[in-house]
């Protein structure tokens, strides 16, 4: 073979691999550009008092949220079209207010059924304290994309505390139906007063570890993959390849030939 045919080839070969992976890097954006167009939506069971134990029947809310926010400063997006509470929508700093505080926060992911260590469930559980005997309050839970704006993703009923008593806890278990493309967020948990919207107090990443790089992606995203079978003919003249394949034979044939610099 001459060298003339054999650097022909090469071009040829280089031709293929660059338009696979501009075709690659279309399918790409075409799926990013997608997650930043559909609705959100997540399914909650509510445990207001007893921690983990969760004796009591729990409440279940379904959320419909506008698609994710992954861009800008790390302001509040607007919040559920259905949760309608008071101060869910804040968009300006607020000051925490000295009479309450978090006692604890902690997060348990669940659901990876592709196993690919990204979760579509957050078991979370926190409990708040105050100086009063008892103040009716309500929650509001974020999600930050890759260090993006905080996007809320569930919103709890009212529920009380008791000044610092122990069995005050909350628990919300929540799984992410759609809308969340896999990737590392952060979370955030806000009170607000249940009578005025007023806001209390709030925990996040850079309250706890716990609250920070979780690895999640919702249902929709947690398939298992599965292997698309070849195409074949078992008829004369050989079968058809796949294009991963192709791409494979190609870096192969690279990997053994690369043209000699002209003499």
């Amino acid at each position: 073979m001459s060298r003339k045919t054999s650097q022909s080839e090469y071009r040829i070969s280089q031709m293929v691999i660059a338009v696979v992976f501009l075709l690659l890097i279309s399918m790409l954006g075409i799926v990013t550009a997608a997650a930043e167009t559909e609705v959100r939506v997540s399914k909650s069971l509510h445990y207001s008092a007893g921690g983990r134990d969760r004796t009591q029947t729990p409440t279940e809310t379904v959320d419909q949220y506008a698609p994710l926010e992954v861009d800008g400063i790390r302001g509040k997006s607007s919040g559920s079209v259905t949760s309608g509470k008071i101060g869910s929508s804040v968009t300006t700093s607020q000051a925490a207010s000295a009479d309450f505080w978090f006692y604890s926060a902690d997060v348990i992911l669940f659901g990876d059924d592709d196993r690919d260590g990204y979760f579509y469930g957050i078991d979370l559980l926190f409990d708040v304290d105050t100086i009063w005997s008892a103040v009716d309050v309500y929650a509001v839970t974020y999600l930050s994309y890759e260090g993006g704006p905080w996007n809320e993703y569930a919103a709890t009923e009212d529920f009380t505390l008791f000044d610092s008593s122990a069995d005050d806890d909350y628990n919300i278990v929540t799984e992410l139906e759609s809308g969340y493309p896999t990737g590392s967020y952060d979370l955030l948990i806000e009170i607000f007063d249940a009578e005025t919207g007023e806001f209390l107090v709030g925990f996040g990443p850079e309250d706890t570890s716990d609250l920070g790089f979780l690895p999640l992606e919702d249902f929709n995203r947690d398939a298992p993959i599965s292997v698309v079978p070849i195409a074949t003919s078992h008829g004369h003249g050989g079968g058809s390849i796949g294009i991963w394949m192709l791409l494979g034979l190609l870096l192969a044939r690279l990997s053994r030939r690369s043209p000699k610099a002209p003499v």
